[in-house]
């Protein structure tokens, strides 16, 4: 039987229209990327261009969130678009995400979205709900890293960065185009151990970056967790691991641990002699500055965010790699582009690195979206909006219905331009993964557009901060007569948002 030509052409047709109907989706996500080391977010540490572009073509939030600022936690709770006790991945240590459980990829697939998944998953399961991943075992590797191909792992020659996005465009280039697609571009960087791409080695070689105001912080007002935390730069950065202080132009090799032999072994020896050449005469120089002190400790400061930063530049370049392709294939009209953290980072704030804590820099963490036929150019909003929230956004997007289990709130009408009369005026923050490594107690807050009060409740002590007049939250004023009305309501309102996120673990101990 043959069918009429017509026919194909308008069933084609149609479609392909409504193809266009929903929009595309790229969404990238970068680990432990601080909204302080995006140009756009008006710091001065550096330059990124192509996420700044994203920034200028589209909508930048100021005041974005995190449930939990965690790695996993925050991944589990954006597919899901609930809070960790919810969803099941409260911390980083040996839980494993159920895959079987509603994600936005998996409802975006179910209605006929092709999905992608690339790059660091780190949630121990596969992923389910895609077409096609390929993701890295665990944390990952920069150099040569191993990848896991729709189940198969092996060992891929290149940048992790760079790979992640080369795994990306290859599947772009083979998808169905009569389908709209879904694609999960997640970085690996900067996340620790921070190890630059090779071009990029020498990146603010020339540059001096003055450690933050309150790099030398006290915590003279905050209670035990402030001082109890292993995050200081000068005390708890690993010498080789992190420092990169044993590469030596002399036998370098020799002096390295066997964790450092694992990664610096990824590199072939004429790699390996320019991450040597790199190194090890700052190396030489500091060991015969001897520092101390608080030379010592900027010395520390220096050599870590250089490296992180450095990191960030091919996250940028991949940025512009992705956009480019966008253009060139005429994509960039319909496609929703998110670029986000898993949570913020501290870049020597409170004398830190890492994240963990609900003050602002670990718990703000950037989000950048650019939708051309939706998003007003240049849009800076101030809401507070959720790492939560994105799941929802995205089934609005593609005109989908939205789970009523999901706990956040789609952030399509701050999109259009339009804020609604009962936009959420407080946040909700659970942080569980008590001592390990970084030793952060665990704490539940609420956050309004002024104040923020901090439990912690395994050590039963207060915080209280106006953001107003003390954005570096420096200045603990629980128990301060003059703020007793301030603190009784956001008492209330915290047992409040407890309930209304079903935390049950919480309002038990009230």
């Amino acid at each position: 039987m043959k069918i009429p030509v017509l026919f194909i052409f308008a069933f084609l047709s149609g479609s392909l229209a409504y193809a266009q109907k929903r929009p595309n989706i790229v969404f990238i996500l970068s680990d432990d990327h601080a909204y302080q080391a995006i140009s756009s977010y008006g710091f001065g540490l550096n330059h990124t261009p192509n996420i700044d572009k994203l920034a200028d073509e589209g909508i930048l939030f100021r005041n974005a969130f995190v449930n939990n600022s965690l790695c996993a936690p925050s991944r589990a709770a954006i597919l899901t678009g609930k809070y960790s006790h919810i969803n099941g991945i409260e911390g980083n240590r040996d839980l494993v995400f159920d895959g079987s459980q509603t994600t936005f990829p998996k409802l975006l697939h179910q209605a006929g979205y092709q999905t992608a998944m690339i790059g660091k998953w780190h949630l121990i399961s596969d992923p389910t709900g895609f077409d096609y991943w390929n993701i890295l075992p665990g944390q990952g590797d920069y150099y040569n890293p191993d990848f896991i191909d729709n189940g198969v792992k092996g060992r891929v020659k290149g940048y992790v960065t760079d790979l992640t996005m080369d795994f990306a465009l290859k599947w772009l280039n083979k998808r169905d185009t009569t389908r709209p697609f879904c694609i999960l571009i997640w970085n690996k960087a900067p996340h620790r151990d921070w190890m630059p791409a090779l071009k990029y080695l020498h990146e603010f070689d020339s540059t001096d970056i003055p450690v933050p105001s309150t790099f030398f912080d006290d915590y003279s007002t905050r209670t035990r967790a402030a001082h109890e935390q292993k995050m200081r730069i000068d005390e708890w950065l690993a010498p080789n691991y992190d420092l990169k202080e044993n590469f030596e132009i002399e036998e370098p090799y020799q002096r390295l641990d066997d964790s450092w032999k694992a990664i610096f072994g990824r590199l072939n020896p004429e790699d390996q002699k320019i991450f040597e050449e790199a190194y090890g005469p700052e190396n030489s120089a500091f060991k015969k500055a001897n520092l101390s002190g608080k030379q010592l400790a900027i010395w520390k400061y220096e050599r870590y965010i250089k490296d992180y930063l450095r990191c960030i530049q091919s996250v940028d370049d991949n940025v512009g790699r992705l956009t480019d392709y966008l253009k060139q294939n005429g994509l960039d009209q319909n496609t929703i582009v998110i670029y986000s953290s898993d949570q913020g980072f501290y870049l020597g704030e409170h004398g830190w690195f890492d994240k963990r804590f609900m003050y602002e820099e670990s718990f703000k963490t950037p989000l950048i979206i650019k939708w051309p036929a939706v998003i007003k150019p240049g849009t800076v909003n101030k809401d507070m909006v959720m790492n939560i929230d994105l799941a929802e956004t995205l089934l609005d997007a593609a005109k989908l219905k939205i789970p009523v289990s999901m706990q956040g709130e789609s952030i399509l009408p701050l999109l259009k331009g339009t804020r609604p009369g009962n936009w959420r005026k407080s946040l909700y923050y659970h942080y569980y993964d008590a001592g390990g490594e970084h030793n952060v107690a665990k704490h539940v807050g609420v956050r309004t557009d002024r104040y923020k009060l901090i439990w912690f409740y395994e050590n039963n002590e207060w915080e209280l901060y106006d953001l107003l007049n003390d954005k570096n939250e420096t200045h603990n004023l629980y128990g301060n007569p003059e703020y007793k009305q301030i603190q009784n309501n956001l008492k209330e309102k915290l047992n409040q948002m407890e309930h209304k996120y079903q935390d049950r673990d919480m309002f038990k101990m009230h």
